[in-house]
């Protein structure tokens, strides 16, 4: 792949929000107590329909339902851990696309355990930072939820990961980088506020089940990226700080179209 022949171009990207504006998916949402809300809001401001069912008496049932499925292990409990394992075997079952999303996994023996039993479990896209997808590799894992490698670094083991589970592993950081096992699409939008706006990481992942329930994974991964980076982009421009910033996502989000969003995505 070369930088003139991206493996997912700037107008599939465009044609796959339009797709997912056309036909609202809905997400359910197993995702951690700090970032339930912002999840939501941010689905809701692209144009999906969040449902935080994560409790194990219905996530198994709901998963055929929705379009999407985020396991995203930011604060698990044994209750709701009980629910993610659950509710991705019911979403493999059904063909329903689901997220994983091993917070700080490799830092902490128990998470990290239940991060690799729901990587067994066929996720759809694997989304995290460098150190997380190097940990699930057998990687030490970074500092708490924060990495201490590069996506290039991690590079080598995303392409492990999805070539051994079949999956689409997505690495974020200053530019992500995005791999089936064979192809790689890597894009280079995005502002340093993102990470100082507590879930826009977790919501990232949210977005990617959102797109997977009309795109192939590849493409949803990368689309989800452009999205959320491409508004993060805008909204800092017309922010004074983080706090500006996130309110401002969210309404970049809303009314980012899919022409603006093709011509601003950096990708290759």
């Amino acid at each position: 792949m070369t930088s003139s022949s991206p493996a997912i171009d700037a107008p599939e990207i465009g044609a796959a929000l339009s797709g997912l504006r056309a036909q609202p998916p809905l997400v359910q949402c197993l995702t951690n107590i700090v970032v339930a809300q912002w999840t939501a809001n941010v689905l809701l401001a692209v144009g999906a329909a969040p449902a935080m069912v994560d409790n194990p008496r219905e996530a198994a049932e709901f998963a055929p339902i929705a379009s999407g499925v985020l396991v995203n292990l930011g604060t698990p409990y044994d209750d709701t851990s009980e629910a993610m394992t659950a509710a991705a075997s019911a979403a493999a079952a059904a063909g329903t696309p689901w997220v994983l999303d091993p917070v700080a996994a490799g830092g902490l023996r128990w998470r990290t355990g239940l991060a690799l039993e729901l990587l067994r479990s066929s996720p759809t896209i694997v989304r995290g930072n460098a150190s997380e997808i190097m940990a699930l590799a057998g990687g030490a894992g970074g500092k708490g939820v924060d990495s201490t490698d590069s996506p290039e670094a991690a590079l080598a083991a995303a392409q492990e990961i999805a070539r051994t589970f079949g999956t689409v592993v997505a690495v974020s950081g200053p530019v992500d980088h995005l791999t089936d096992g064979e192809r790689t699409v890597r894009i280079a939008n995005g502002h340093p506020w993102m990470t100082q706006v507590t879930g826009v990481g977790c919501a990232l992942g949210a977005l990617m089940a959102a797109f997977a329930g009309s795109a192939d994974p590849l493409t949803a991964a990368a689309s989800a990226t452009a999205v959320l980076t491409v508004a993060a982009d805008r909204a800092a421009a017309v922010s004074q700080g983080p706090g500006s910033f996130a309110v401002s996502l969210l309404d970049e989000l809303a009314t980012l179209t899919p022409d603006t969003l093709v011509a601003a995505v950096r990708v290759a």
